[in-house]
């Protein structure tokens, strides 16, 4: 006869073996703050050793002036904007108010969009059910026509809600490629 307490002994001891495992496996890795310190001198050595900051000043300057790809007469020194102005005027005609107010738009293009297709679709089901109920034919001839109408100026519409989702993704890949905060165009 088997005793009922072997079981419960040999689960004690496999309890207890991976007890005695896992506080040696603990017992091994660094403490918490000698993490901390070690973290600490790493942070000494790199403020310790500055590292070099490049300048235009560093650069080598050339008497040349760069080629011109295009065979259009360049315009004197004076007119032009040197490339740096030109990109914070670019960048500063660009802010936020901008691209919210441009995604807006096209988001808003296309919601018109999408519930005046709702709208045609729902007038180009009326028209169904007016063609088939009614007797006259003359009716019926004009009553399909309408119907035809309403089906083409659908078709318009859902490629103008296409043409507002492409421009929306350009929207969202141009500001991107900008660098803007994706919340800015959300």
């Amino acid at each position: 006869m088997k005793s009922p307490f072997i079981p419960r002994i040999v689960g004690l001891a496999v309890a207890l073996r991976l007890c005695l495992g896992a506080g040696l496996a603990l017992a091994q890795q660094p403490s918490l703050a000698e993490l901390a310190q070690k973290e600490q001198e790493r942070k000494k050595a790199l403020k310790a050793a500055p590292a070099k900051v490049y300048s235009d000043k560093d650069l080598p300057k050339s008497s040349a002036e760069p080629p011109v790809a295009s065979g259009v007469p360049s315009t004197p020194a004076a007119e032009q904007k040197p490339a740096e102005e030109k990109k914070d005027e670019k960048k500063d005609e660009k802010d936020e108010k901008y691209w919210r107010t441009r995604m807006a738009q096209a988001r808003e293009a296309q919601r018109r969009a999408e519930a005046f297709a709702e709208a045609l679709q729902s007038r180009i089901n009326a028209l169904s059910t007016d063609v088939v109920n009614r007797d006259d034919p003359y009716q019926r001839a004009k009553i399909a026509d309408d119907r035809l109408k309403a089906i083409a100026e659908l078709d318009r519409v859902k490629g103008e809600i296409e043409q507002s989702k492409k421009d929306i993704a350009g929207i969202e890949e141009e500001a991107r490629q900008a660098g803007v905060p994706p919340g800015w165009v959300r």
